[in-house]
């Protein structure tokens, strides 16, 4: 399943040293002037997930796959995109392809590095690629609206429907709010998603941080956590140069660049998860001697959508799947010994599946 999330901001706030750092891979240019980068870079990168690894481990699995995650380095907006100044046009339709957006923002000084605005302010820069977002999707909802309205008034009830979805919308932009802060009811989410608006789509914060804020924040990284508090975001503080260094290193290297920086963790398996979670997706496992897989799907997903997941033949003749959760897994030793302990459950086609299952589908061919 192809999640993707967006990598947005202003010229030369360090996306797309993250982007490189992300996918381990030099393929997105990191120079020091805006539109380095034309055409966006799609990497896919492992979600980091220790789980895995124990399943693994106690399976004695000859192979291990990770589930992914698609991240798409799109080049930088300026004021004016939505106006197709830049390179506006090209960029905010590649928005419109991804699930979720992050929006990296710049939080560091550095006077060998311009930047586009001419000064250091990320909750202002914030505001510039959001405003182009409710600019663009304004525009967009404005020519759509009128035909729709007038089949409306004949009692098309289809018509009915949008027009009051996209007045839902057309409210908050005319406030200068976006999309996203809809209140949308269960039923309508499908019809929202169709209308594909640029700023509906679920938002993480990205502080970009020199090296020395790297573990604590600065007064700019700050600015962007209120923020995200403000609206209900997630935040992740992060330093896009020593990712970039990170990836260089043996896992050796690695972890002792980290203790002499006082990180736990790569900041980058925090922007993974934190994307993983802004996309609402959990993840389930396969395990046994030959390889141990960790497969993605949104939450709320039932078994057999899980089963298609892995080969559409699985959902088409799903007949059950026997589930153990990774706990129980772990902590009684694997699958047999879950199995005697009567841990193993059998579930049918309305069972939704939890993050951290494992399972065995089971189906007519």
């Amino acid at each position: 399943m192809g999640f993707k999330c967006g990598i947005v901001g202003l010229p030369n706030v360090g996306k797309s040293t993250l982007f490189n750092a992300l996918t381990q891979t030099a393929a997105a240019q990191a120079a020091n002037y805006p539109f380095c980068t034309i055409e966006p870079n799609v990497g896919e990168v492992a979600v980091p997930d220790p789980r895995l690894f124990k399943l693994a481990a106690s399976a004695k699995s000859a192979n291990v796959v990770p589930t992914r995650l698609t991240f798409v380095d799109i080049a930088g907006l300026v004021r004016g995109a939505s106006k197709g100044e830049g390179l506006g046009n090209q960029f905010l339709a590649h928005i419109r392809e991804v699930d979720a957006i992050a929006y990296v923002l710049r939080c560091f000084e550095d006077d060998d590095i311009t930047h586009v605005e001419g000064k250091i302010d990320p909750t202002a820069d914030a505001d510039t690629v959001e405003t182009e977002l409710m600019l663009a999707d304004l525009e967009s909802l404005e020519k759509r609206i009128s035909p729709l309205e007038k089949r409306a008034a004949t009692g098309d009830k289809e018509a009915k429907l949008q027009v009051a979805l996209m007045q839902k919308a057309l409210d908050l932009l005319r406030d200068g709010k976006p999309a996203r802060q809809a209140d949308i009811d269960k039923e309508e989410i499908s019809d929202w998603k169709a209308l594909n608006l640029l700023t509906s789509k679920p938002v993480l914060f990205v502080a970009n941080v020199d090296e020395g804020a790297a573990t604590t924040g600065n007064a700019y990284s700050k600015t962007v956590e209120e923020r995200a508090k403000a609206e209900g975001a997630k935040c992740v503080i992060i330093s896009a140069q020593i990712e970039s260094e990170l990836v260089v290193l043996d896992a050796e290297e690695r972890d002792e660049y980290l203790k002499e920086l006082g990180l736990e963790e790569p900041g980058l398996d925090r922007l993974i998860n934190e994307g993983y979670e802004l996309l609402h997706l959990i993840t389930y496992f396969t395990c046994g001697p030959k390889e141990t897989r960790a497969w993605t799907v949104r939450e709320g997903t039932k078994a057999p959508q899980a089963a298609g997941v892995i080969h559409t033949d699985f959902e088409r003749g799903f007949i059950r799947a026997e589930t153990i959760a990774y706990d129980d897994h772990i902590s009684l030793g694997g699958e047999v010994a879950a199995k005697e302990a009567g841990k193993m459950r059998l579930e049918g086609k309305e069972y939704v599946v939890h993050d951290g299952d494992v399972m065995l589908f089971r189906f007519n061919a």
